[in-house]
């Protein structure tokens, strides 16, 4: 297992730079006078094109794991499951702490502030990850021996929105649970959802995990969704056409916050003294189509037993709901960086509940100030 979005490692350093690959630029500073901050906004283009992989060591690990955890949900009883993903997760901890705890502390601490105990965190974000590989498994071969309780919240918000027909769009946070039990809510409450998914979505990046270990994911997410729109970002064209079909027949579309598959992004500041990257492209389309925008967690309150999923509706302005369908014709970068400001307080706010189960952190510095870095990787929607 491997946590790339926290820090250097040997591979990492023998990978060109996010500077080599990209070229990233600041297009705009917008104010939010009500809100006394600002929103930058960039570009990413690609540079340099990375070589696809046929296979890596990470995928030895994956298929590994894949088949442990299936045999773990087959034929093991429930209470075992968290306990089996605790224990496992603690094989390659001192690996962990070495390589990836340096950062995750310094970019936690920024968010939360000094007092946190970051070490007990990683120590639970490493079991959240391993368990949410056994869901995946347990979704596959525990059929009904598995039926854990989720509560939804916010589906009267969301309701009421698509009765307006234009449409909605829930941005999704990196949570452990987010990706498999946050469509499986929403399906389970009768919305059907179309996600928006980079090709590369899965454990894999290599040709071997596009094509054996990444697909038992898909499958997985697809009994949720209604359909999934695959992007690379050569075809953004073709994508973007797709989003607006779907909510101009007041349909729901799910984005996940990676950044990195996109060409726009954006930075705010976050917590104490941390600074996060949103995407641009929810609150762009929901500025330009008129659409609702919704925030969107799922966390685990129970393991394998409980999940909680939040959805809460977005607004472009502190006062009252947004009302986007004013500019309707192009981009809007103030009632963009509206929607980008508050993503970031829900997302905060939910944060703050579960901590631990937080897969993607933010920065204690400005993209800006930073050093150059090793590509980082992300996954995908």
């Amino acid at each position: 297992m491997r946590l790339p979005w926290f820090g250097k490692s040997r591979r990492a350093s023998r990978q060109p730079s996010s500077k080599d690959i990209y070229h990233t630029e600041i297009t705009a500073d917008v104010p939010v006078p009500e809100r006394n901050e600002s929103v930058r906004f960039f570009s990413r283009k690609v540079t340099r094109r990375g070589k696809l992989r046929r296979f890596t060591n990470r995928d030895l690990r994956e298929s590994l794991l894949s088949c442990f955890y299936l045999g773990v949900a087959a034929m093991l009883p429930l209470s075992w499951w968290s306990p089996i993903c605790g224990w496992v997760s603690g094989l390659r901890r001192k690996r962990h702490f070495r390589k990836d705890f340096a950062r995750y502390e310094i970019a936690v601490r920024a968010v939360l502030g000094d007092t946190v105990d970051t070490k007990s965190m990683f120590e639970a974000l490493l079991a959240a990850i391993h368990r949410r590989r056994l869901t995946l498994a347990a979704h596959l071969v525990a059929g009904w021996r598995w039926s854990p309780e989720i509560r939804l919240e916010g589906i009267e918000a969301l309701q009421q929105a698509l009765r307006n027909g234009r449409g909605a769009i829930i941005w999704c946070d990196q949570f452990t649970a987010q990706t498999i039990m946050g469509k499986r809510a929403l399906h389970e409450a009768g919305v059907d959802t179309h996600q928006v998914s980079a090709q590369y979505h899965g454990f894999s990046p290599s040709k071997f995990g596009l094509r054996v270990i990444n697909p038992p994911l898909v499958k997985v997410e697809n009994r949720f969704l209604k359909s999934r729109i695959v992007f690379e970002r050569t075809d953004a064209y073709q994508v973007t056409t797709r989003i607006q079909k779907v909510l101009k027949a007041n349909g729901v579309v799910l984005m996940t916050n990676t950044i990195y598959a996109g060409s726009a992004f954006t930075e705010a500041a976050m917590g104490e003294r941390g600074w996060t990257h949103l995407a641009s492209a929810p609150a762009n389309f929901a500025a330009r189509a008129g659409a609702a925008l919704f925030h969107m967690a799922t966390i685990e309150t129970a393991p394998f037993c409980e999940y909680r999923a939040i959805v809460k509706e977005l607004s472009a302005s502190p006062e009252a709901p947004a009302s986007p369908a004013k500019d309707t014709t192009g981009k809007n970068l103030v009632v963009q960086a509206g929607f980008i400001l508050s993503k970031r307080d829900q997302m905060l706010e939910t944060l703050k509940l579960c901590p631990e189960q937080m897969m993607a952190w933010s920065s204690a510095a400005r993209l800006t100030e930073r050093p150059t870095e090793a590509a980082i990787g992300n996954e995908g929607a």
